[in-house]
């Protein structure tokens, strides 16, 4: 299955580059999950094993939100660096609410014997790697890519193309 998930990513994102930088988000969540766990003194076992691996397909799925939408910005010409800052800044709320969504459906089985281990690892998983996918995984595609913020002639930085970036219309 992993070999699966691992060609389906390769279609999709057609690089090896770009879907080791979103496998390489995943790992994060257990930040998220030891935090929940130890807090609460929820016994680890197999429901929880089961909401770790759920967690690592909510956060691959966000990883490849952004990593796409930095390509499409790519393909119509922005710059590397802008394209980065724009995909961030535009799939900031999608990968938020979307996190937001699956956090507050775990919330009424939290306290539930069978399934509350498996509430927490992914509450808290999701919740850590929510905000690092969306400050790692730029980072990491800016420092792996090689690419440089575009310096000026020493003037303060041109503000007349960041407003045109953000003004754009949202994708549906």
């Amino acid at each position: 299955m992993l070999a699966l998930m691992a060609i389906v990513l390769v279609f999709q994102l057609q690089s090896f580059t770009r879907v080791a930088l979103v496998v390489s988000v995943a790992p994060l969540g257990l930040i998220g999950v030891v935090l929940a766990m130890l807090t609460t003194r929820t016994p680890m076992g197999f429901v929880a094993t089961l909401g770790i691996i759920a967690l690592g397909g909510m956060i691959i799925r966000n990883s490849v939100i952004l990593v796409d939408q930095i390509t499409t910005d790519l393909d119509k010409g922005l710059s590397p660096w802008d394209a980065v800052i724009d995909a961030t800044l535009h799939r900031f709320r999608p990968i938020l609410l979307t996190a937001a969504a699956a956090i507050f459906g775990m919330i009424p089985i939290m306290h539930d014997v069978f399934w509350g281990p498996m509430a927490y690892a992914i509450v808290g998983g999701l919740a850590i790697a929510t905000v690092l996918t969306l400050i790692f995984l730029p980072a990491l595609y800016v420092a792996v890519y090689r690419i440089r913020e575009p310096s000026g002639s020493g003037d303060a930085p041109d503000q007349t193309a960041r407003p045109a970036l953000l003004a754009r219309e949202p994708a549906t």
